[in-house]
């Protein structure tokens, strides 16, 4: 019988360092226990990444969007079901992502710089992009990357 691995989940974290800029890191979630979600279901591996409240709901950007300077409004996950779509940091990097790739909004409290306060985002293509966003209601971590293991 061979021991099952433990998952690893990467997503990007757009986040504020202590300066009040935007940065773009790639992180992995790698805590994961192999239990029931509820008795007599097959184990599976659970991840919790909050305890806080939540609020969920699916957005629908058009073909052509682009949000420009702004920040996220509360922390969040933010889930692409389809299309394609980019987040731009105040740093530069610009991060291109489509349909199963995560990217977890944190960047409140941020300084503007030469018009930049943020990000910038918008759609990829000729589609539009439908996005999960799970939103905390938990103040947001400053000068921390990769938040969640």
């Amino acid at each position: 019988m061979t021991a099952e691995s433990s998952p690893i989940v990467p997503y990007w974290h757009l986040w504020t360092d202590r300066d009040g800029i935007s940065h773009q890191t790639r992180c992995t979630m790698t805590a994961f226990d192999k239990a029931s979600i509820q008795p007599r279901a097959a184990a599976q591996w659970i991840g919790a990444k909050t305890r806080e409240g939540t609020t969920v709901f699916a957005t629908v950007l058009p073909a052509g969007w682009v949000g420009e300077w702004h920040e996220n409004p509360k922390p969040q996950w933010i889930i692409p079901l389809s299309g394609r779509w980019f987040v731009e940091a105040m740093d530069g990097q610009r991060v291109e992502m489509g349909p199963g790739e995560l990217s977890f909004g944190e960047d409140q409290k941020t300084c503007a710089v030469d018009g930049k306060r943020g990000h910038r985002s918008g759609t990829l293509g000729d589609e539009p992009v439908i996005l999960m966003i799970v939103q905390f209601d938990a103040p947001p971590a400053i000068a921390s990357a990769c938040r969640f293991r």
